[in-house]
């Protein structure tokens, strides 16, 4: 069975060659060919262009990750399925309630280091700080990465409100409600964490009228998709202390093959100094790599085995 890996996860190649054994072929490549049919049995990508999607020939388009909007699912072909995979919510956990800790234990307040000259007025002056336990978190997404971030907040004693389509009650929140009536929750909220897929109901989910909506004093987290907040909004609101801080790992120009230069926004939150911004690594962990591909190698089986996918999300049919 051929199986051909594209792009960033190229370098997996060697950890998957040695999961699925010497009866299938693992070819790493930079990027899909400009030209001609894109043949394999398996296709590991996170991204498909329609005019990529019309020249494919393949079982499976194995996505390694959990997102989809990279993919042109309406362009392909019949008889193509397509599957995703998870295991990211742990590490994206740990990042967000890092960010909370930041946030209310305030360290940029601190001294960066601690010597003889610059301890005694340390110790003299040293601020008060805040406590995570008693806020309230409201999660925009309520899936994989949603309850693993609210199993977690709930232990430093945070308050959780679920924000998802239905808003049907969910015994792992305290409080849940559909998307619709968000902006109810906002001035309640000390940190708002978005989880939840970019589609064309979550693009620009938050913008200026839901960012006045909170207290100047709360985070926002976005590990979810760039554009789930309004690009322009988001930087005003940091600049002018509307709201306190942000974290942000996932941003609105990602830089090309062989591109030199490229800047993560329209705008400079570089220069914003109660910004937390990170280069997309919230989920990017030796533990996530291996277990994702143990999980792909066996969707792979279970393809070459005539049986059920795990995690079908598509199927051209």
């Amino acid at each position: 069975m051929l199986i051909r890996i594209i792009g960033a996860h190229a370098p997996q190649a060697p950890r998957l060659r040695a999961l699925m054994g010497a009866d299938h072929e693992v070819q790493p490549l930079e990027h899909l060919p400009e030209e001609g049919p894109i043949r394999a049995e398996v296709l590991i990508t996170n991204r498909v262009t329609a005019q990529e999607a019309a020249r494919l020939e393949c079982r499976l388009l194995q996505v390694p990750g959990a997102g989809l909007d990279g993919i042109a699912l309406e362009a392909l072909p019949r008889g193509c399925a397509v599957s995703n995979v998870f295991e990211h919510e742990i590490p994206m956990a740990e990042y967000v309630l890092f960010a909370v800790l930041e946030h209310v234990l305030q360290l940029d307040a601190l001294p960066t280091q601690l010597d003889a000259r610059s301890w005694p007025a340390a110790q003299r002056n040293r601020p008060f700080h805040g406590e995570a336990c008693g806020r309230t978190m409201t999660l925009v997404g309520f899936g994989h990465i949603g309850r693993a971030v609210a199993s977690r907040a709930r232990a430093l004693g945070m308050r959780i409100i679920a924000v998802t389509r239905r808003g049907q009650p969910d015994p792992a929140a305290d409080h849940s409600l559909p998307v619709a009536r968000l902006r109810d929750v906002l001035p309640e909220t000390d940190v708002l964490v978005l989880c939840c897929p970019l589609d064309e109901s979550t693009r620009g989910l938050i913008g200026e009228a839901e960012l006045a909506a909170m207290k100047r004093s709360a985070l926002l987290v976005n590990v979810a998709r760039a554009e789930v907040v309004d690009e322009e909004a988001l930087f005003g609101a940091l600049r002018d202390r509307r709201i306190a801080r942000a974290a942000i790992d996932v941003w609105y120009r990602y830089p090309r093959p062989g591109e030199a230069e490229c800047p993560p926004s329209r705008f400079p939150f570089h220069e914003l100094p109660n910004l937390r911004a990170t280069p997309h690594i919230s989920g990017w962990t030796e533990g996530l790599m291996e277990r994702r591909y143990i999980f792909i190698a066996e969707n792979i089986r279970r393809l070459a085995g005539g049986m059920p996918l795990e995690n079908l999300v598509h199927h051209a049919g």
